[in-house]
């Protein structure tokens, strides 16, 4: 029987080891080098996870927290590393989503009738 855990299991292990989680590994150390960058990047990972809150409980969003995310948005822009930080999000993004297609290849063929 197999053991679908060791095998998640040690993709993780591997996953660790793939050349886009070492990117953002070494971008993030580049991000917390720059102490203005990372307090910004701190206040918006706290403002997202208000907001999602708001969500969860049932609140609306207010003009006023969109305004403030907006300009939070707007000060990314004058930290370069913040967007390096992204893009390398977006890469692992991007290999989340292909591992995920080959993963769920067998569901996804059972509700094509294969």
């Amino acid at each position: 029987m197999v053991n679908i855990y060791d095998t998640a299991n040690q993709m993780a292990t591997e996953l660790a080891e793939v050349e886009q989680v070492k990117e953002l590994s070494a971008v993030f150390e580049k991000l917390r080098a720059d102490q203005k960058a990372y307090d910004v990047f701190n206040e918006v990972q706290n403002l997202q996870f208000e907001l999602q809150q708001k969500q969860a409980s049932g609140e609306e969003i207010t003009e006023e927290d969109i305004k403030k995310m907006q300009g939070y948005t707007e000060e990314f822009g004058k930290y370069p590393v913040i967007n390096e930080l992204m893009e390398s999000e977006k890469k692992i993004n991007d290999l989340i989503n292909e591992l995920n297609q080959i993963i769920t290849k067998p569901i996804a063929e059972i509700y094509q009738g294969k």
